[in-house]
């Protein structure tokens, strides 16, 4: 279903979310069909550090990259994508703390984002095991981050005093608050809640507002036939149905 629908797009797709890819074929066929992707989201895929090398020289165009729970790659993957994906503007980079354990840091990571991720305005790297000092590197290298998502990130401390010298920073954790424990929606962020999808909606529809595809069955047909029509599809495609809508934010211990 996957290289259908990329292959229908004649190489004009600028938004893809395939959740656990789980071979070599698959990224690589995306990546060869990348002319125009600006925004992928990977998460849960099996992906490893060499085919992350393979892949990524296809990816220069991207500028928004979910790699959320992609527990075999690491900060060689994360400084390779950088140098790579000069404008990447968005990374999601959310883990959970089951899949952490055993890992004794991952500030190689944040360094790899800090030296090599410039143009970053939206940060998430929830449950990675990262250090104060790391997080600071990414403030002083990453000056037009605006979002800057840690929860879950007990390790970090940033204090108002040090916030205030970045004002269009908005900073989300380390303390993570579980919408539902509270009383309404109007209560909630909107980089908060069950789902971490919300935050990667907001990102990816920034990119054109206006272009926001609704799929329809009986529409389907004429994008197909209508060459200029499909330049505009974003396709957003998911193949792991099963996975539990409350694997993303984890309580408070």
């Amino acid at each position: 279903m996957l290289q259908l629908l990329v292959k229908r797009s004649c190489g004009s797709i600028r938004k893809l979310a395939v959740s656990g890819i789980s071979n070599e074929q698959s990224i690589m066929f995306i990546a060869n069909h990348a002319q125009s992707l600006q925004a992928l989201r990977l998460p849960r895929s099996e992906i490893d550090d060499s085919i992350v090398a393979k892949a990524v020289s296809r990816l220069s165009t991207i500028t928004h990259l979910d790699l959320s729970y992609c527990i075999n790659i690491g900060a060689k993957s994360i400084e390779l994508i950088g140098k790579h994906c000069k404008f990447l503007t968005s990374l999601r980079r959310v883990m959970h703390p089951l899949e952490v354990i055993n890992k004794l840091s991952q500030d190689d990571e944040a360094l790899a984002i800090a030296n090599t991720m410039p143009l970053l305005k939206h940060l998430e790297i929830a449950y990675l095991l990262v250090e104060t000092l790391s997080i600071l590197q990414i403030l002083k290298n990453c000056k037009k981050l605006e979002l800057l998502d840690v929860r879950g990130c007990w390790s970090v401390n940033l204090d108002e005093k040090l916030l205030h010298q970045f004002p269009n920073l908005k900073v989300v954790g380390p303390l993570v608050v579980d919408c539902y424990d509270m009383s309404g929606w109007e209560n909630c962020s909107d980089y908060s809640g069950s789902s971490g999808y919300l935050a990667w909606d907001f990102v990816a529809g920034d990119l054109d507002d206006e272009d926001d595809f609704d799929y329809d069955p009986e529409l389907m047909g004429e994008f197909w036939e209508d060459q200029q029509a499909v330049e505009e599809v974003e396709m957003w495609f998911y193949d792991d149905f099963s996975a539990d809508p409350g694997h993303d934010w984890p309580q408070s211990p």
